[in-house]
């Protein structure tokens, strides 16, 4: 007996998808061998995965005390916690009458050139309380949380202004502290032009530069920086001299890239080695090439692609060239207002031809490494942080084939069942 391990929590009896590998990120034809347990059980002590296996092979080892609470999966999918590695979580106002124009068939750019667009948000963001954005924040991440997504990245870019930036960031701090849903902030000032600056491009990468990132550096609000590198936004070279000084300043990097033209965004990405490249729907066969030599995670938001009406990002090619695929929301006011990781999955399965296998991966341990905790999230494995969720169906090819259905029964975030 002595040698056991005592656990505060067993989830047995499930069919468990580990998404585990020797090595991360999962790329390519890899994508497609997800490691799935049958009649699994997954033990936990603290806040700690310390056993994952069968009931034969587990049995003799664990200690099940009056104290550890059991967890009966039977008939039930148990995979790692979802992680959504792209979303502006934190924004005021909504733009619904935005989303009937689009659908009787006004164009996104026209909209934003209209006022319209990030715009809208900017006004509304600005206007708002830090507290009415806290409350706002919670009820989405109570959205996210309840469909089995435990760690979020969070973007700012509905300020365009030093004060409404950092209170986008200080939303997101304050809301790590208060619910169980683990934060990654990102600073995203470059997201648009401000009315302030409309007619002074330079003017406003100069004050990103030299007034916003030192500040958000210097009260510690964000660990990413993003550029929403487009055509009628941020140039390839604008882009470049604002990474460059995030760089200098120690964030990591993410991008916005090659979204609505092929500007060359996924090239810049592999130059300057950020954490991921996103949306990608334009992208070049260059761009796929320059991120194939690279590290750079390709996150698809195939949500946005359906919301617009816009060609998919091409994720057989990619995958055909051994990257590695994140999936993520996108969740956003305007182009992507949805929470909902698992039709993101579906959409990902009916329009861009991933396999579920594949999907897996892309929301869980991919999803993990390029927001740079892949060491404790993402996977199954001892060792690794307890965030785990159930799904009610048998088996966890049926989860994208409900699409739009919630099948989430249970939530453990860091070894606690919420």
């Amino acid at each position: 007996m002595g040698n056991r391990v005592v656990i505060d929590l067993l989830i047995k009896n499930g069919q468990v998808v580990t998404a585990a590998h020797k090595g991360y990120p999962v790329r390519g034809k890899q994508m497609k061998q997800l490691k799935v347990i049958d009649e699994g059980w997954v033990a936990c002590t603290g806040n700690t995965i310390v056993a994952v296996g069968t009931r034969e092979t587990l049995e003799g080892q664990l200690e099940i005390t009056e104290k550890t609470q059991v967890v009966d999966a039977t008939g039930q999918v148990v995979t790692p916690g979802l992680v959504d590695p792209h979303t502006h979580l934190i924004f005021g106002g909504s733009r619904e009458d935005e989303f009937y124009l689009r659908a009787q068939g006004a164009d996104y750019m026209d909209i934003m050139e209209a006022g319209g667009g990030i715009a809208s948000s900017v006004r509304s963001t600005r206007k708002a309380s830090l507290d009415e954005l806290v409350a706002l924040g919670r009820q989405r991440l109570d959205w996210m949380l309840k469909m089995g997504v435990t760690t979020v990245e969070c973007k700012s870019g509905y300020g365009l202004d030093l004060d409404t930036e950092l209170k986008q960031l200080e939303a997101v701090r304050i809301l790590q502290r208060e619910q169980p849903v683990e934060l990654v902030s990102t600073f995203l000032g470059a997201h648009a032009w401000p009315d302030e600056f409309k007619d002074d491009q330079e003017g406003y990468v100069d004050f990103l530069i030299n007034t916003v990132l030192p500040r958000i550096k210097d009260e510690d609000l964000a660990e990413y920086v993003d550029v929403f590198t487009e055509k009628g936004v941020f140039s390839v070279d604008q882009s470049r001299r604002i990474f460059q000084k995030a760089k200098e300043l120690g964030f990591k990097l993410r991008i916005h890239a090659d979204e609505m033209n092929t500007l060359g965004g996924a090239e810049l990405a592999a130059e300057l080695g950020t954490s991921s490249a996103d949306h990608l729907l334009m992208i070049s066969n260059d761009g796929i090439e320059a991120l194939s030599k690279s590290d750079v995670i390709p996150v698809l938001l195939p949500g946005t692609a359906f919301t617009l009406r816009k060609p998919y990002a091409p994720a057989r090619k990619m995958l055909d060239a051994g990257l590695p695929l994140a999936l993520a929301t996108d969740f956003n006011p305007g182009s992507c207002p949805t929470a909902s990781l698992g039709l993101v999955m579906s959409i990902a399965c009916l329009y861009m031809a991933m396999t579920p296998e594949e999907v897996f991966h892309a929301v869980t341990i991919n999803a993990a490494y390029s927001l740079g905790r892949s060491d404790r999230l993402g996977s199954i494995e001892v060792g690794k942080q307890a965030d785990l969720a159930i799904f009610d169906v048998d088996n966890f090819k049926k989860i994208p084939y409900f699409f739009g259905v919630n099948l989430v029964t249970t939530v453990v975030k860091a070894g606690q069942v919420i």
